[in-house]
């Protein structure tokens, strides 16, 4: 009896159009031929030719590709997860590039910006000339962003911006930042708008984090606004208070509960071939009842959250796709892909922790995706909310 794939199993391609499995194979090659033989070592040296790579992935047609118009692809939604599924098999830093730029920048000039925002910015993201990053996160303020202290306010026909941003994807590199600030508008009481921000703005900076453990081949950095003055077109004008972040939010999270299942399929797929071929007391490690077990189960949770995203994707396709089912998919996915490197780490023993295979990084990486674009705790309370109609926020 010969051996299968682990996704195999479950007959995904059932779930999949031929046109969706087309773009997924593409992405895929992409990542076999790009990203894989490269990325340890951007790994380990922190450094990842950003720019280059955006303009490689504007060629590929991801940047964007689930929007409508302005050079973007107008894919399904199922195809951008399935994209996802594929970069985050290479890298999650890889995957958060595409993610930060399509399903945050781009997401929100689409849909809250200006005629003008998305003439000037989309064509140009779209092919990678340009390269956007989301200013929400603050350092005192990650699973509370009504807390957030950055601040508008208006002088004259201008805004002008004060306060910092944290642990912000693509900062160091972003032609773009859609920030989000407090304002106090005339007579409409206290709100939460965004801006579309040039980072060449004076009294903008976006200074790198270094020293990170996790997701290393991704540029992360702060934005600080020191008196940031732009003009009153700059503010997203259709949107008002936390409903646009958080719209943002979920379709990133989104393309999230696809992402981080390709990270977990690359651990498997690396620690099944492993297996196979390590000898222990004269027989291959994959040989063991133990280990047969570990990779059946894993096999099974890895199947399961591909099942639940590819059903979500069906359920945005159909404009059916609610925010505490996107809860679901981003708390499971990330929560056993997790579940699923820390134990291909066990089966490769020592092996495992070496940069000659992908596990100890995807699980280094997939630390910081459990608690990026809501924690786990958030999405459990999402979720509880839904099912209780009560609010445990506040």
């Amino acid at each position: 009896m010969g051996a299968v794939a682990a996704l195999d199993l479950f007959s995904l391609n059932s779930h999949i159009g031929e046109e969706e499995a087309m773009v997924r194979d593409t992405a895929r090659q992409f990542v076999e031929r790009r990203i894989k033989p490269e990325i340890a070592d951007w790994y380990e040296r922190a450094e990842t030719p950003v720019r280059e790579l955006a303009l490689e992935l504007g060629e590929l047609g991801v940047l964007g590709m689930h929007l409508e118009g302005y050079g973007c692809a107008g894919a399904s939604a199922t195809a951008y997860g399935l994209v996802c599924t594929e970069l985050e098999a290479g890298d999650s830093g890889i995957r958060s590039l595409v993610s930060v730029q399509g399903s945050l920048a781009m997401f929100a000039i689409w849909r809250w910006g200006s005629d003008e925002h998305k003439q000037e910015w989309l064509p140009r993201m779209a092919r990678g000339e340009a390269i956007g990053c989301f200013g929400l996160t603050e350092p005192d303020c990650g699973s509370d962003p009504a807390a957030m202290r950055t601040n508008a306010r208006r002088d004259g026909d201008d805004w002008v911006l004060n306060g910092s941003k944290m642990w912000i994807t693509n900062a160091p590199v972003a032609d773009v930042a859609v920030v989000w600030a407090q304002t106090e508008e005339h007579g409409k009481g206290r709100g939460i708008r965004g801006f579309v921000v040039p980072t060449n703005t004076p009294g903008f900076s976006a200074p790198a984090i270094h020293k990170k453990m996790s997701l290393r081949a991704s540029s992360t950095g702060e934005l600080v606004m020191d008196n940031v003055r732009l003009p009153a077109s700059a503010m997203l004008p259709e949107a008002v208070g936390l409903r646009g972040p958080l719209e943002c939010l979920n379709e990133a999270r989104f393309g999230i509960s696809f992402g981080a299942l390709g990270a977990a399929r690359d651990c498997l797929e690396a620690t099944i071939e492993y297996a196979g071929q390590r000898q222990v007391f004269g027989r291959s490690l994959a040989s063991f009842q133990l280990t047969q077990t570990k990779l059946a189960d894993m096999t099974l949770e890895l199947g399961k959250g591909m099942l639940l995203a590819l059903h979500l994707g069906a359920l945005k396709d159909r404009h059916e796709l609610r925010p505490e089912q996107i809860s679901l998919g981003k708390l499971n996915s990330v929560r056993e892909s997790i579940a699923i490197a820390r134990e291909c780490r066990t089966v490769l023993g020592a092996a495992g922790i070496t940069l000659e295979f992908p596990v100890m990084r995807h699980a280094n990486n997939l630390e910081s995706v459990l608690t990026y674009e809501g924690t786990s705790e958030v999405h459990q309370l999402m979720i509880g909310q839904a099912l209780t109609g009560t609010s445990a926020f506040r």
